[in-house]
């Protein structure tokens, strides 16, 4: 273990969240593997459904699309390293893996916001103009929507990362289960006053940035709903419930995380820490494709006919 007290040369990190469970690592290893395979099937094939039939090739669903793509992005950043460690048992990552895990699971978090934001965009244009809905939504107008969403969020992580991967540490212990920059902030033994400060500007870009079309775009809902006929309210409530619970459910996970990795939670048991710092990683990428594929008519239909076709052709092959 190294020194917590003297400068040194970090290859390595050691993560001491782990909890010594002996032989049930072969069933913690079996449920997580379970769940990563259930968010990369549950993705994909929404992914594949709306990418094949062009009658889904409408703006809400392409926005769906960099949904379940951004879901896979996360949980490809945590799953298999996790179900490495809890196999092996090794606790230790190297430097360059760990900032490369830490530019993922924040980008993801980042684009999850502001995902959530276009759609919010998108939901208020259907709702306050339907009549101008194609042409205020256009496809080009999608496409560079999209651009911006996954450029925004990684652009504006590489600054606090660049600043991090700078910083003489003092040690290389990190108290949590994957990579996280705070805490790395936290171990240096040089001024990490750049750090903090850009930290604090980053979390409310990701934040603030997202937030106001958001806010906006549901004021204007609301607005049209009050003063709008019972079919209005209807189709409102239809449209913007899976987005409302989304957005809440991801806020939620990622106010744990947030606590939990800059407060005092020795008080918290351990396996209720690694349940809530895991919250927004695992429910979140489960709970959107089966939302939205539940939600909305036309996905599920199209999900249903997909996989009738397949069953039906597998018959006829046997």
């Amino acid at each position: 273990m190294m020194s917590n007290s003297t400068p040194l040369t970090v290859s390595y990190f050691i993560l001491g969240a782990y909890l010594n469970i002996g032989y049930l690592r072969y069933l913690c290893f079996t449920i997580t593997a379970m769940l990563y395979i259930m968010i990369v099937v549950a993705n994909t094939s929404l992914i594949v459904v709306i990418c094949v039939n062009r009658s889904l090739h409408e703006p809400m669903y392409l926005f769906l699309c960099s949904l379940f793509v951004n879901e896979l992005y996360g949980s490809t950043g945590l799953f298999p390293f996790l179900l490495l460690q809890i196999l092996s048992d090794i606790l230790t990552v190297s430097a360059p893996l760990c900032f490369l895990q830490i530019f993922c699971l924040y980008t993801y978090a980042g684009i999850e916001f502001c995902n959530l934001a276009v759609m919010s965009y998108d939901r208020y244009i259907a709702i306050c103009y339907p009549l101008q809905y194609n042409t205020r939504m256009t496809s080009h107008k999608v496409l560079i929507l999209i651009i911006l969403v996954w450029l925004y969020s990684s652009v504006k992580f590489l600054i606090p990362l660049s600043l991090s991967i700078r910083l003489t540490l003092c040690g290389n212990i990190i108290n949590s289960l994957y990579c996280n920059n705070y805490l790395i902030v936290k171990l240096a033994c040089s001024d990490t006053q750049v750090n903090n400060i850009y930290g604090v500007f980053a979390t409310a870009l990701t934040i603030l940035v997202p937030l106001i079309p958001i806010l906006f775009s549901y004021m204007r809902i609301l607005r049209v709903c009050f003063s709008g006929s019972k079919q209005t309210r209807q189709k409102a409530v239809s449209t913007c419930t899976p987005h409302l619970v989304s957005l809440l459910n991801f806020s939620f996970g990622c106010c744990f995380e947030v606590l939990q990795s800059r407060f005092d939670m020795s008080g918290v048991p351990s396996v209720l820490r690694i349940i809530l710092s895991l919250y927004f990683l695992i429910i979140q990428p489960l709970m959107n494709p089966v939302m939205y594929g539940l939600q909305m008519s036309k996905l599920r239909n199209l999900c249903k006919h997909v996989l009738r076709y397949k069953l039906l052709t597998g018959g006829r092959k046997r």
